[in-house]
Parts: C-alpha cells; sequence; structure tokens
C-alpha cells in the first residue's frame, strides 16, 4: 500500500483485524499480508503519531464455486463446448483440465463460463475455474475414446430398409446417432460399450458406411468391416415343371434374377425339401409335401423376398374301370377309363406301351390299345401327380378256322 507518514507503523489493519505482517519498506510504501475476512473493508495505517482517517478500501473476493458441466464428457481429441455453471466467475483467469488451460473460455455472467475442452488421455478430468477470489472446487468432465464399429450382422439387407442389424465395436456407450452413409438409422438401441442394434433405412443398391457418433465423436467412416450392402430383391419369372403330386419329391427348375445368396425357397409356408443355387438367374429345388390345390412359391434372399409363382399340387390319379375290359390283339377298339384326377394325364400305357388318348374330363380318358399278343395286360395313367393304380385290359385272339 501507498501513502504518506508511515515509518515507525506499529499496526496494519483490514477493517478491525490486524495483517498477518507487514514490512515498512518506506515513508511512503508498506507491504501487508492480508488477515482473513469479508467484503468491503477499510485499511488503516497507526504510527505514534495516531491512526490514518482516509478512506482506502479492500475488497475480499469469495473463491468461484463450481456447480454443473454440460456436457460432463467428451471426445480425448478435445474440441468439446462445455457450458460451466457456479458463482464468482467474473473476472475468471483460467479454466483447466486437470493441469491443462482450455483452448478457450469465455465468461457469459457471473455464474456461466462456455469452455472448449482440450485435447486429454481418456478418463476423468478435474475442471477448475480460477478468478480474482481463488481457485474453484473441481468437477469432473470424463474424456471418452472414439466409438469404433469393428463388425455388422448380417452385413447386407434390402434396399427397402427394415433389417435389423447388430453392430459391434468400441465406446459405443452414449452413442446419439447411428448412420448408414448420412442417412440415420430407422431406430437403435445401446446394449452394452461393444454392442447395437439398429434398424437399417431405405438405401440404394450398393454399399453404405455404417458409423456410431458418441460423446467420444465419430467412428471411422473408412473401416471396410464397417460397410452394410444394400441389394435389390429377387425376381422370379418361371418355374418348370409347374405342377406335381402332393406327397412332394418334384424336382423343379425356378428361373428369375438375384437369387445369388438365396437363404430360402417356400411353398407357401413350408420350405423346399432342398434347394440348390445354380447361378444368379437359376435355383433347383425339391418340393415339400403339400395339400392338393395352388401353393404361392418364393424365393428369399438378403435383399428380400421375391414375387409368388403358382405351383400347383396334384392327387395322383386312380383309374376305377376300363369299359370295355377287353378287345382284339389288333387294337384300335376305343375304351373308356373311368377314375380321378385325370385332367392332367401324360400318358396311358398299357404293359409300358404308349397309347393314344383322349382326356375327357376330370373322371374319364378315352384311349386306343395298341395291338399286341392274347393275353391281359396292365393299364396305367400318369400325371404330373404321378402313376395311377393298374388295372386289367384283356386281348382276345380272333377266332379261326
Amino acid at each position: 500500500m501507498s501513502g504518506t507518514g508511515f515509518s515507525g507503523a506499529t499496526a496494519v489493519r483490514f477493517g478491525t483485524n490486524a495483517a498477518v505482517s507487514f514490512t515498512v519498506t518506506g515513508s511512503t510504501q508498506i507491504i501487508a499480508v492480508t488477515p482473513p475476512g469479508t467484503g468491503a473493508v477499510n485499511v488503516t495505517v497507526t504510527t505514534s503519531q495516531g491512526t490514518s482517517t482516509q478512506t482506502v478500501t479492500y475488497t475480499y473476493l469469495t473463491a468461484p464455486v463450481l456447480s454443473g458441466l454440460a456436457p460432463s464428457q467428451g471426445s480425448t481429441a478435445g474440441g468439446t463446448t462445455v457450458i460451466l455453471t457456479g458463482s464468482g466467475f467474473s473476472n475468471a483467469t483460467a479454466v483447466r483440465f486437470d493441469a491443462t488451460a482450455a483452448t478457450s473460455f469465455t465468461v457469459n455472467s457471473p455464474t456461466q463460463i462456455t469452455a472448449v475442452t482440450p485435447a486429454h488421455s481418456a478418463g476423468a478430468a478435474a475442471v477448475t475455474v480460477t478468478a480474482p477470489g481463488g481457485t474453484s472446487n473441481a468437477l469432473s468432465f470424463s474424456y471418452v475414446a472414439a466409438p469404433s464399429v469393428t463388425g455388422l450382422a448380417p452385413s447386407q439387407g434390402p434396399t427397402a430398409g427394415g433389417t435389423t442389424v447388430s453392430l459391434t465395436g468400441t465406446s459405443l456407450s452414449g452413442a446419439t446417432a447411428v448412420r448408414f452413409d448420412a442417412t440415420a438409422a430407422t431406430s437403435f438401441t445401446v446394449n452394452s460399450p461393444t454392442q447395437i442394434t439398429a434398424v437399417t433405412p431405405a438405401h440404394t443398391a450398393g454399399a453404405a458406411a455404417v458409423t456410431v457418433t458418441a460423446p467420444g465423436g465419430t467412428s471411422n467412416p473408412d473401416n471396410p468391416l464397417a460397410y452394410f450392402f444394400y441389394t435389390t430383391p429377387p425376381s422370379a419369372t418361371d418355374i418348370a415343371p409347374s405342377s406335381g403330386t402332393v406327397v412332394g419329391g418334384t424336382t423343379v427348375i425356378l428361373t428369375g434374377s438375384g437369387f445369388i445368396n438365396a437363404t430360402a425357397v417356400r411353398f407357401d409356408a413350408t420350405a423346399a425339401t432342398s434347394f440348390t443355387v445354380n447361378s444368379p438367374t437359376q435355383i433347383t429345388a425339391v418340393t415339400p409335401a403339400h395339400t392338393a390345390g395352388a401353393a404361392a412359391v418364393t424365393v428369399t434372399t438378403p435383399g428380400g423376398t421375391s414375387n409368388a409363382l403358382t405351383y400347383v399340387y396334384l392327387q395322383a390319379p386312380t383309374i376305377t374301370s376300363l369299359t370295355p375290359s377287353q378287345g382284339p390283339t389288333g387294337g384300335g377298339s376305343a375304351i373308356t377309363l373311368t377314375g380321378t384326377n385325370l385332367t392332367t394325364t401324360s400318358s396311358v400305357q398299357f404293359d409300358g406301351t404308349p397309347a393314344a388318348f383322349t382326356v375327357l374330363s376330370p373322371t374319364q380318358v378315352t384311349a386306343l390299345p395298341p395291338a399286341g399278343a392274347a393275353g391281359a395286360v396292365t393299364v396305367t395313367v400318369t400325371t404330373p401327380a404321378g402313376v395311377s393304380n393298374g388295372l386289367t385290359y384283356t386281348r382276345i385272339a380272333s377266332p379261326a378256322i
């Protein structure tokens, strides 16, 4: 402190409290150590000549107090803007994260400071504010590493979106966004620091970089393990044959496009007994058992499920009578076969020899018996559903004189 007449000073007081110590450096200057105190107090000097009467005020300032940080975590790379709330922030001279000064800070008011975090290793850092009144209490700011995505399962799905994907990686806690290229996931759930479940948004066919944004930053979009491949759904154009027996076991060829990586071939809701992807445009499948009637045949791939083709399940044919049941060895006399499920008859045979035939109705077929030796032969009908039971037709030799 400066003044006059300080020689021989015997006391220096701050209000009613004596200075902790003081040194008279000359008749015009004293260096004093302040005692505890609060608020504004008058400073006086006492010598043998008396006590100073001029009003010189010394103001005690309280240390700043920190009460909140928002957000309370951020990237180890720094650069997170944090709002500090509390009191006593006027004329703050420093904001520190442990011993490292904030990259920058602005005193918005006596109760608020905006600071930008410096880089720091992962873990907790003690945040303090220094002002003329001292240094505040410390609050903890958590530095977290940037997230990484190291795997997707499944890694492909339809362009329409809607695929539930499990993302694995590190530092996924607190994730605020999951993106497929620039498009946000339809929804996502953080299961653990190493796993997120996300639902894919719609996207054009091709590869999409999957990224996770968390308090530590955004994961690397160039990681080859973090790509999701969008594929178009398959298209089915033909099935051959288009009908077969209700007992299943018929080998059919499906043609179309987009069959690579097919995961299922279904007849209505029933999976094919087996199937083989021959090429992107062809699948060989074996029909499962099914009730009689039409079944919708579809192919499923990671790109979705195809349009449906119709496959007709047929009951095996039966024949109940032959009219007449006998005829000449030379053939040529038409007979009528009566039975069931005869609509799709493809062959009528007499002991394995094909005969000319005409389908009259689901229950009747006419046939011309082929010539043959006298005696009994077995007549059968074949349809896509199989071969019928056999009935006996007898060839009778012509009389001879």
